[in-house]
């Protein structure tokens, strides 16, 4: 019954942001909801199993936000821990929510009733967690760059520990798992490469593959569909891109923000993408074909 009223109410909030039909509606980005003064770090968005929008650092650094079903902004979490500041968030099978802490280098963990804020994973030698991917009981994967040499690392998180899985690499930045999880892409902002690895049964990666690389500006956070396709934001140039799960361009989604930073996806059918961005007071969204990776249905 509740998914009921959430699919209803959903509805009517994408019926009344467009007039035509939802095929013509298809990747037509338009203004979601108001957040107020961004900060520079507004980014990470994510989803949960009731469809609540978080996103992180709406109003000022070290903050969570949270828009509900009804499309209803407010704070979620107003301060987190002293020396804390979260970049990306993921949700656990349990629903519990993870943060990747870039300046306390932490890997936070949130319980959505209480809000208690815990340390999850914590190792002093990253540079800074940037943006975490989520599969396989709760196992994490978590980006590393350091944004002043222009290099970087992806490490693994696996029962509160970190786990270094490759290191001298470009600015590592947006990660994701595809959707049979045998496959981990990365992309390096400044080299404007997406690499992607095989992942064996213990999580490890191999076989590093250059899968796209693009000519012209960087590269944020980025989210696959369940049909394996990759949805990038394009930092700077103020678009999304779709890549085929052979990383062929198979289309630019123009935004009316430049500096999009992530990506999620929710709705009632899971096919609305969430985009925060960094020149804004506005999340935009649009609409696509197939149901985001990480939605299951209630």
């Amino acid at each position: 019954m509740k998914n009921n009223i959430f699919k209803f109410l959903v509805g009517l909030t994408l019926i009344s942001n467009c007039s035509c039909t939802d095929s013509e509606a298809l990747y037509q980005a338009i203004d979601f909801v108001f957040v107020g003064e961004y900060t520079q770090g507004l980014e990470g968005p994510a989803v949960d199993q009731n469809g609540n929008l978080y996103f992180v650092n709406p109003t000022h650094s070290g903050s969570v936000g949270k828009i509900d079903i009804e499309g209803k902004f407010d704070l979620f979490i107003e301060h987190l821990p002293e020396g804390s500041t979260a970049n990306g968030i993921r949700f656990g099978e349990d629903q519990e929510m993870f943060l990747a802490d870039y300046t306390g280098h932490n890997v936070l963990r949130v319980d959505l009733e209480t809000k208690v804020v815990t340390v999850f994973a914590h190792d002093s030698l990253l540079n800074q967690p940037n943006d975490l991917a989520i599969c396989c009981d709760n196992r994490m994967y978590a980006s590393d760059p350091d944004w002043k040499s222009s290099t970087g690392n992806i490490w693994k998180v696996e029962n509160g520990v970190f786990e270094l899985l490759e290191g001298n690499m470009g600015t590592t930045n947006g990660i994701e798992v595809s959707p049979d999880e045998k496959t981990l892409y990365v992309n390096e902002s400044v080299q404007r490469k997406v690499w992607a690895f095989e992942i064996d049964n213990q999580g490890n990666i191999s076989n590093k593959k250059l899968f796209h690389q693009f000519e012209d500006f960087g590269m944020d956070g980025m989210r696959c569909d369940q049909n394996g396709n990759l949805y990038i934001t394009r930092h700077g140039k103020g678009t999304v891109v779709k890549l085929s799960p052979k990383g062929a361009l198979l289309k630019e989604i123009q935004l009316k923000g430049k500096k999009p930073s992530n990506i999620a996806f929710g709705g009632f059918d899971g096919r609305t993408a969430y985009i925060t961005l960094q020149d804004r007071g506005f999340l935009e969204s649009f609409r696509v074909e197939v149901p985001g990776r990480a939605f299951k249905e209630n």
